[in-house]
């Protein structure tokens, strides 16, 4: 193997694991896939360290030529429909070690791929709101309220994502916008109690699986990973509580 194969098999691995860890999947997952894949294409060793920003890979090719790459994370968010395809792609590499170019281009086709129309997110948006607004006890006006405000704070949220791609400030600006609309829903009467709307809509934007995959990390033993995304979590669940009661003091 030349060292410029070598290179790109090396290039593919770690663009797939950067591409998992994009998509939100756990380190130990993205870890063992990276090893895999160029294991699969006839590496004699592999060492891998991965945290949800970072990714590092050592692989020695050849008896004694070893070559390490690394990436940057700057950006995550769950999205399992990619991890899914990302998932069956990576079992199909280990299976048939197709040539790095095709294999760039599969990656590269899959994070490109469309999300879910616009118009059935807004839905789901306004679904999840309701839905979470009647269960903690508020009424089935609340619910349509909640509903309403949902469906609105979707194109909201859409429009601080243009401006900064600061997680912890699009959550303070999402939030307060949506307490002081609850506000406005409750003092026109399209709802009845302002603290039931409210939870519904929090309820959008609460990191549940950001939260769980940390407790999973740490009890697996990746504490790093685990104790800063449960620090991340946090931090973000506490901003938006922060916007919802800022809203409401004014109110």
């Amino acid at each position: 193997m030349t060292r410029a194969e070598a290179d790109k098999i090396l290039f593919i691995a770690v663009s797939m694991g950067e591409a998992l860890l994009g998509c939100g999947a756990e380190v130990a997952r993205v870890e063992d896939t990276v090893s895999r894949i160029v294991l699969s294409y006839g590496a004699e060793s592999v060492d891998v360290f991965s945290l949800p920003s970072t990714l590092f890979a050592t692989v020695t090719f050849n008896g004694f030529e070893t070559k390490t790459q690394s990436r940057r994370i700057r950006s995550v968010s769950t999205d399992m429909t990619k991890l899914d395809r990302l998932n069956e792609l990576s079992r199909e590499i280990c299976v048939s070690t197709p040539d790095p170019e095709t294999v760039e281009a599969r990656i590269e086709e899959i994070l490109t791929s469309p999300h879910y129309p616009y118009a059935l997110q807004v839905i789901a948006y306004a679904l999840v709101a309701g839905g979470f607004a009647v269960f903690f006890g508020g009424s089935v006006t609340d619910g349509f309220a909640a509903a309403l405000l949902g469906a609105q704070l979707r194109f909201i949220e859409s429009g601080f994502r243009k401006l900064t791609s600061n997680k912890l400030l699009v959550a303070l600006m999402w939030s307060l916008t949506g307490g002081f609309l609850a506000s406005i829903l409750v003092a026109f009467q399209i709802g009845e109690h302002l603290d039931m709307i409210s939870i519904g809509c929090i309820m959008l934007f609460i990191p549940g699986v950001a939260f769980t995959n940390s407790i999973r990390d740490l009890f697996v033993g990746d504490t790093i990973t685990g104790l800063s995304r449960f620090i991340e979590a946090v931090v973000l669940a506490m901003t938006i509580a922060l916007g919802f009661t800022l809203a409401g003091f004014v109110h």
